[in-house]
């Protein structure tokens, strides 16, 4: 069983997406994981770390990446010291409305819903602990 853990730590600064988004494809990249998973663990990371840089008020974000080699599986957990707040209590926004019609927001946390494996929220302390998970095959 081959399991491994890898974190950073960024300032909460949009600018940094990439350095979240560089670190997880350069430490997945051995595993040969499938393009599509790649894609949206990109979108994963760009949504959640925008809304702690913009909501959450924390001065930076850890996000820890562990990998299950066996099950060829990336769980990401991101935690930053900001605000209280479960993205996922959120009411999903009704789609079948036009854009005109739906409330506005709440898109970007229902497809990081859809297109990961998992999703859950815990507040540790004064700390907020959102976890991703994805299939890499």
């Amino acid at each position: 069983m081959q399991n491994w853990v890898k974190e950073i730590v960024v300032d909460s600064k949009f600018e940094n997406v990439r350095t979240l988004t560089d670190f997880v494809e350069s430490s997945l990249e051995p595993l040969n994981p499938s393009p599509k998973a790649i894609m949206q663990i990109g979108v994963a990371i760009d949504e959640l770390f925008s809304n702690v840089v913009r909501y959450s008020g924390s001065s930076n974000m850890k996000l820890i990446l562990n990998v299950n080699e066996d099950v060829l599986t990336a769980k990401l957990t991101f935690i930053d010291e900001g605000v209280e707040y479960d993205p996922l209590k959120k009411t999903d926004p009704d789609v079948s409305l036009s854009a005109e019609d739906r409330e506005i927001g709440g898109l970007g946390i229902f497809l990081v819903k859809k297109i990961m494996d998992g999703v859950e929220y815990k507040r540790d302390g004064e700390k907020n602990v959102l976890t991703v998970v994805k299939k890499l095959g």
